[in-house]
């Protein structure tokens, strides 16, 4: 297990563990508050992260974004992070052998910012950080609690922009993780 943030960026950076790491033009690490209460997981970096080396800063990072305003937080407030580190090729759901090659960095990064609530964004971290074969419809909205830390699966900002009649049970999705938030210690509820 890596001990520090440099550490594990350094060995990240450096990563040649599986086919991904061919085509890259950056790997995407994660990026965020180090020490976050909350933390975003998704699946792996698109075109536009891939270009900047940072997640959900293409369309769908914009309405990611907006979601965590609507809860009361800014992105500087919480850790975003994908399953893999590099972009599959055109944005191909990554393969079981590449995300087994990044998990442990995903691990790490868990250890490290140890927060207390972690959103799964879409059916593919839902299986492959917690092992659930699930459609993503039928997990979401529900608390899943491992080692006392509280997941919630919910749609990817891009299955919302794909399908708008969603984003309502993303937005009850997000008004359970800032009312388990305020619960468990971290920001405080807001009026909605």
């Amino acid at each position: 297990m890596r001990t520090s943030w440099k550490e594990l960026i350094d060995e990240i950076n450096g990563c040649e563990k599986c086919r991904l790491c061919e085509k890259r033009t950056r790997v995407v690490p994660g990026e965020g508050n180090p020490n976050a209460d909350l933390m975003f997981i998704g699946e792996g970096p698109g075109r536009d992260e891939d270009e900047q080396g940072r997640p959900f800063v293409g369309v769908s990072g914009q309405l990611l974004d907006r979601m965590i305003h609507a809860i009361g937080m800014e992105r500087t407030e919480v850790y975003i992070a994908n399953v893999v580190k590099c972009r599959p090729p055109m944005n191909r759901n990554p393969e079981p052998d590449e995300a087994a090659a990044c998990l442990p960095y995903l691990r790490s990064q868990f250890v490290l910012v140890s927060p207390k609530v972690i959103v799964l964004l879409g059916k593919v971290a839902c299986r492959y950080v917690l092992g659930e074969e699930a459609p993503i419809s039928r997990m979401r909205g529900h608390w899943i609690e491992r080692k006392g830390i509280w997941f919630m699966p919910t749609y990817h900002p891009s299955a919302l922009l794909r399908e708008p009649a969603k984003k309502r049970e993303a937005w009850e999705d997000f008004k359970m993780v800032r009312d388990k938030l305020a619960e468990v210690g971290g920001i405080g509820k807001v009026q909605e």
